[in-house]
C-alpha cells in the first residue's frame, strides 16, 4: 500500500463529508476550500485558479467524486514529496471534515473514548481496511486489531461475534462508524480506566500507523566517555532512535539500519547483564536490557528490522497485512475449490443415481422378458401336454391295434424318442441364449460407465485447457501494459528533465538582467545626486544677484527726513538681514553639499 493510496482513503472521507445530500457530489466551492487546505497539511504550491481551469468545460453545478479525482492526482497528489510533510496533521483534518457528519457518540455515557482516540482508531481502521470504496474492514482485520488492544491493556481478548450479529460478520466487512460505535459500547473498556485505554490504543497506534516494532528503556554505553546511561529506545524499520525520557522530546542519537548491521548477544561484564550489541560499518553500539527476554525480544525486533530493510520494505504492518489478505484469498480459493467438489460430487451422486435408476429401468425390463419368456415356456409345456395327450391317444389306439400295428408302433416310439431329444436341446438352448442375454447387458452398462467417465474427463480437459489459455493472454496482456507504462515513464521523465533545464536557463537570464538593472539604478542614483548639487549652487548665486544695487554700483541709502524713506530703509535693513542669513545658510549647506559631493563622487568638480 503505498503514499497516494493512504492519502486517497483519507480525503475520500473528507470528500464524503461534504456531500450532505449523499448524492456522490459537492459543490466547486467546498472543493476549493478542500483543495486549498490540502495544499496547505502537505505543504506543496496551490494554484486558486487550477481548480476553474480544470473544470472550466463543465456547468455551474456540483462535481462528482470522479471528477474531481483527476484534479486531485495532477494538482495535489502529483506534487506530494513523501517526507516533506507531517501525514498525521493530513489524517486530522480529514477527521476533523468527516466526524462532524458522522461521529456524534452520546457524550454523557461514560463508555464514550475521547476525540484523541477516536482519532487514532479512525487511522488504525484506515490503515487495515481493505483497498475498495466505500471503505470496510474485513472480519478477520476487526478481530486482529481487537486483539492487539486487548493484550495492549493486559485483557483476555472477546470473540468477534460478541460484538456483531452472525449476519453481520458472515458480510463482507464493516465501516469504522460501526467500529467507533462498538468501542464506545463498553464491551471492552467496562470497569477499566481511560487514561490505561488511551495509553493501550496510543500503544497500537504507535507501532501500526507509526510503524513502531519496538520501544522501552535501555542501558547504551557511551562511544566516547564508556559510561552507562539509560535510555528510551525506538525502532523503526529504518532506524534506532534513543532519548533521555520516554516523552521523547530530547533526541540523543539516531542509528541507521541498512543491509550491512548486524545484532550479538554479549556476556555479562562490568556489572552488567543481558548484554547485546548493533554492528553497523562505522561504529558498534553495546546495549544491557532489564532481563534475557527483553534481550530476546530486542534483538528479535532489530534483526527483524534489518530483514525489511534487505527485503525492500519499509513497514512491518504493511507487509503482515498483505500476508493476512494473502492468506485469506487463499482461504477462499481452498472454500470455492472445496464448493466446486461437492458440487462435483454432487452432480456424480446424481449421475449414479441416474445410472440406478437406468439399472432399475434394465432390471424392469429383464424381469417383462423373464416373464415373457416363462410365458413362452408356459406355452410350449402346454404344448407339450397337448403332444403328450395326442400321443397317449394314439397309444391308446395303438394298443387297440397293437397286434396289427406292431411296426407302426415301434416307429413312432421312436419318433417320439427323437421329439423329446429336439426338446432338451432347445431347452438347452434357451439357457445358453438367456446366459449371453445378461452377458451382454452387462457389457453394455460397463460401456456406458465408461463412456460418461471419458466425457467428464474431456470436458474437465477441456476446461483446463481454456483456463491455461486465459492465463497466457493476461499475462501477455500484463506484459504489454508494463512496456507501455515504462515508455509513458521514460517520455515523462525527459520531458521533466527538459522543462528543468529550461527553467534554469530562464533564472539564470532573470539573474543577469537585475545585475544589469542594480547597476542602472546606481548610475542613477549618482546622477541625480550631481543634479542636486547643481540645484542647490545656482539657488546661492542668484541669491546674489537679487541683491538691490544704486546707479553706478553705489547703494541707495535714503535720508532720515522721510519717514517713507526709513520705513523703507528698515524694511530694506530686514531684508538685507534676512538675505544675509539666507546667503550664509546657503554658503553652508553649499560647502557641506561639496565636501558630500567629493567623497562619493572623487574628482567631480562644482562651479
Amino acid at each position: 500500500m503505498d503514499l497516494r493510496s493512504e492519502l486517497l482513503k483519507s480525503i475520500w472521507y473528507g470528500f464524503t463529508a461534504l456531500d450532505l445530500e449523499k448524492s456522490g457530489k459537492v459543490s466547486k466551492s467546498q472543493l476549493k476550500v478542500l483543495s486549498h487546505n490540502l495544499c496547505t497539511v502537505l505543504s506543496i504550491p496551490h494554484d486558486p485558479v487550477a481548480l476553474e481551469e480544470h473544470f472550466r468545460d463543465d456547468d455551474d453545478g456540483p462535481v462528482s467524486s470522479q471528477g474531481y479525482m483527476p484534479y486531485l492526482n495532477k494538482y495535489i497528489l502529483d506534487k506530494v514529496v513523501e517526507g516533506s510533510f507531517n501525514k498525521e496533521n493530513v489524517d486530522e483534518l480529514c477527521w476533523t471534515l468527516t466526524a462532524k457528519k458522522n461521529y456524534q457518540p452520546d457524550r454523557s455515557s461514560n463508555t464514550v473514548l475521547p476525540d484523541k482516540d477516536a482519532f487514532r482508531l479512525w487511522c488504525l481502521f484506515n490503515f487495515l481496511s481493505e483497498d475498495k470504496y466505500p471503505l470496510v474492514m474485513v472480519p478477520d482485520e476487526v478481530e486482529y486489531l481487537l486483539k492487539k488492544i486487548c493484550m495492549a491493556i493486559s485483557i483476555e481478548c472477546v470473540e468477534l461475534e460478541d460484538f456483531f450479529s452472525q449476519d453481520a460478520v458472515q458480510q463482507s466487512g464493516i465501516t469504522v462508524w460501526v467500529f467507533l460505535e462498538m468501542m464506545n459500547s463498553g464491551k471492552i473498556t467496562r470497569g477499566i480506566d481511560k487514561s490505561i485505554i488511551s495509553m493501550a490504543i496510543e500503544e497500537v497506534y504507535r507501532e501500526i500507523v507509526g510503524d513502531v516494532l519496538k520501544e522501552g528503556y535501555l542501558w547504551k554505553k557511551g562511544q566516547l566517555r564508556r559510561n552507562w546511561k539509560e535510555r528510551w529506545f525506538t525502532l523503526r524499520p529504518s532506524n534506532l532512535s534513543y532519548y533521555t525520557g520516554e516523552d521523547r522530546k530530547d533526541c540523543q542519537g539516531n542509528i541507521v539500519l541498512d543491509g550491512n548491521c548486524c545484532v550479538e548477544v554479549l556476556p555479562d561484564r562490568d556489572g552488567k547483564r543481558c548484554m547485546f550489541c548493533l554492528k553497523t560499518l562505522s561504529k558498534t553500539y553495546e546495549m544491557s536490557a532489564s532481563d534475557t527476554k527483553q534481550r530476546q525480544e530486542w534483538t528479535t525486533a532489530i534483526q527483524t528490522a534489518i530483514r525489511l530493510h534487505v527485503e525492500g520494505k519499509s513497514s512491518l504492518h504493511k507487509d503482515l497485512k498483505l500476508k493476512r489478505r494473502e492468506q485469506r484469498e487463499q482461504r477462499e480459493k481452498r472454500r470455492q475449490a472445496k464448493e466446486e467438489e461437492l458440487q462435483r460430487l454432487r452432480a456424480l451422486q446424481e449421475e449414479r443415481e441416474r445410472k440406478l435408476a437406468e439399472l432399475e429401468l434394465l432390471k424392469e425390463a429383464q424381469k417383462q422378458a423373464q416373464a415373457l419368456m416363462e410365458q413362452d415356456e408356459q406355452r410350449r409345456r402346454q404344448q407339450h401336454e397337448q403332444l403328450q395327450r395326442a400321443l397317449e391317444i394314439q397309444l391308446r389306439e395303438a394298443e387297440e391295434a397293437r397286434v396289427s400295428m406292431q411296426a407302426e408302433m415301434a416307429l413312432k416310439e421312436e419318433e417320439a424318442e427323437k421329439q423329446r431329444k429336439r426338446i432338451q436341446e432347445l431347452e438347452e438352448m434357451q439357457k445358453r441364449l438367456e446366459e449371453a442375454l445378461q452377458q451382454e447387458i452387462k457389457a453394455r452398462l460397463d460401456e456406458e460407465a465408461f463412456r460418461y467417465a471419458q466425457a467428464g474427463l474431456l470436458a474437465e480437459e477441456e476446461e483446463k485447457m481454456k483456463a491455461l489459455m486465459a492465463l497466457q493472454e493476461e499475462q501477455e496482456e500484463y506484459i504489454l501494459k508494463t512496456q507501455r507504462e515504462k515508455q509513458e515513464l521514460k517520455q515523462e521523465m525527459e520531458a521533466k528533465s527538459r522543462a528543468l533545464d529550461e527553467a534554469q536557463r530562464q533564472l539564470e537570464e532573470v539573474r543577469a538582467n537585475r545585475h544589469r538593472v542594480d547597476q542602472d539604478v546606481v548610475a542613477a542614483q549618482r546622477k541625480l545626486r550631481q543634479a542636486s548639487t547643481n540645484v542647490k549652487h545656482w539657488n546661492v548665486q542668484m541669491n546674489r544677484l537679487m541683491r538691490p544695487i544704486g546707479p553706478g554700483g553705489i547703494q541707495f541709502i535714503p535720508t532720515q527726513r522721510d519717514p517713507g524713506l526709513r520705513l523703507r530703509r528698515r524694511s530694506g535693513s530686514e531684508d538685507q538681514d534676512e538675505e544675509s542669513k539666507e546667503n550664509v545658510d546657503s554658503r553652508a549647506g553649499c560647502d557641506l553639499e561639496k565636501r558630500r559631493s567629493h567623497a562619493s563622487n572623487g574628482d567631480m568638480d562644482i562651479p
